[in-house]
């Protein structure tokens, strides 16, 4: 038989305490706390049926497909229906008050910052000998070796390798600045000379430069951004009074979120 160990909310928040969570948390309050009184400002009003849509979604992203998985997911964090509608009611007004603060910033942002938002498909092998990487360089340029071949040689993490040192498709701005100005330079299908930095000696091969649209991913993405962005100076300038119970020194915390 196992055994049973009653864990009190004491016990919780003592737990809190000692593993140095609480400003996290206050914080995650206070930002909880801001959405809903801005979205109340802004008299963002929520339809039954959209509720339902924003739990649907809450459950989905959570793949509580069948009532029984539900109700374990539940009973795992310790919610109840109630809690579940206020985590949907939450997200939803997140949505909608990003959507009303800075839906109509939205494309004069993306026009503004266009060049963080070409990508490049490209390919990359690291190595520690600078005279090998030039001597490589120079064979891929006359054709007698492939960037594949070098892959295969020269990777060792095997998915990479598997992969051919494919890096997939990334920002301008995910790449160091070394890197960037001769990515984005480059005549694809291009191989780059090699570049050298603290991890070694980069061949590079542009494949593809991708030039940036406002597709809805896109939108969603510069509005979540700009959002999240807000909140976090909306919270800083916050001070958070903390009520915690009395510890041995009959002491309440108070914890204040300066503004960076």
């Amino acid at each position: 038989m196992s055994r049973v160990l009653t864990v009190s909310p004491d016990d919780i928040l003592y737990h809190i305490k000692l593993s140095f969570q609480v400003p996290t948390i206050l914080e995650a309050i206070a930002t909880r706390k801001v959405i809903a009184e801005e979205a109340e400002k802004a008299e963002i009003q929520i339809e039954t049926q959209e509720l339902q849509q924003a739990a649907d979604s809450l459950r989905l992203a959570n793949q509580l497909i069948k009532a029984e998985d539900t109700w374990a997911w539940l009973g795992k964090y310790h919610l109840s229906l109630d809690d579940f509608e206020a985590i949907a009611q939450t997200n939803l007004l997140s949505a909608k008050l990003a959507n009303h603060l800075f839906a109509d910033k939205v494309e004069p942002f993306f026009y503004a910052h266009q060049l963080d938002y070409i990508g490049a498909v490209t390919y990359e092998v690291i190595l520690d000998d600078e005279d090998l990487a030039l001597e490589l360089f120079y064979a891929l340029q006359e054709g007698e070796i492939s960037f594949q071949e070098i892959a295969r040689q020269y990777i060792q993490d095997p998915e990479t390798r598997r992969a051919g040192g494919y890096k997939g498709i990334r920002l301008r701005r995910d790449f160091r600045p070394e890197f960037a100005s001769a990515i984005f330079s480059a005549s694809p299908p291009q191989i780059l000379k090699p570049i050298t930095t603290l991890k070694g000696v980069h061949i590079i091969a542009v494949e593809e430069i991708i030039k940036p649209q406002l597709d809805e991913q896109r939108r969603l993405q510069i509005m979540g951004d700009l959002f999240t962005n807000w909140l976090k100076q909306q919270v800083a300038a916050v001070e958070i009074v903390a009520k915690l119970t009395e510890d041995v020194n009959s002491q309440s915390s108070k914890v204040m979120l300066n503004q960076a």
